[in-house]
């Protein structure tokens, strides 16, 4: 990613780090899907375009 994140992305993704880790900070486990749906939130809020969010959600094996 060359493009620079601006402020108000990046004040959003310390805010969903912060609630990952308040929820999960006196628990010495967390499941697979706990921790792989914080990085997707992650990974949305770094989409760059609205047309990079499709085009994962295309791609993705789920679908």
């Amino acid at each position: 990613m060359t493009e620079t994140l601006d402020a108000v992305t990046i004040d959003e993704l310390k805010a969903v780090i912060d609630r990952g880790l308040g929820t999960t900070k006196s628990r010495e486990l967390m499941a697979t899907s706990e921790v792989a749906d914080l990085l997707l939130d992650l990974r949305l809020l770094l989409a760059t375009t609205e047309a990079d969010i499709e085009a994962d959600i295309e791609a993705s094996p789920l679908n």
